[in-house]
């Protein structure tokens, strides 16, 4: 099973995601958006997959920071994109890239049945 991790080291999330996968014995691949970027083709599966509403974590600190101007311009997948590949930080982590299915944020309960192979 060939799984790949997209995020920020230090985020608080995504170490609890990785230490669930490495408690778990789940291999995988990790990409910081920090030092490698967002890969834009990737960035588009995810916008399919799991919506850019829930990929575009307008709870965090960086969205807060964000002149209110440039939150108003995000209105569909294009423009949420454009912010995204501009500021990884917006984007919700962990991003996991599990065989067949791609997950938005850490749910230890999906993760145990996709673990699984489910």
């Amino acid at each position: 099973m060939s799984i790949t991790v997209y995020g920020i080291p230090n985020c608080d999330t995504v170490k609890k995601a990785r230490t669930w996968l490495d408690a778990h014995g789940v291999a995988y691949a990790f990409h910081d958006f920090k030092k490698a970027g967002v890969p834009a083709d990737r960035l588009a599966a995810w916008s399919r997959a799991a919506g850019w509403d829930k990929l575009l974590n307008r709870q965090g600190t960086t969205w807060r920071k964000l002149d209110p101007g440039v939150q108003a311009a995000v209105h569909d997948d294009a423009s949420a994109r454009q912010l995204m590949l501009a500021q990884p930080s917006v984007i919700k982590r962990p991003v996991v890239e599990w065989p067949g299915r791609t997950t938005v944020g850490f749910d230890p309960a999906t993760w145990e049945s996709l673990a699984e192979g489910g």
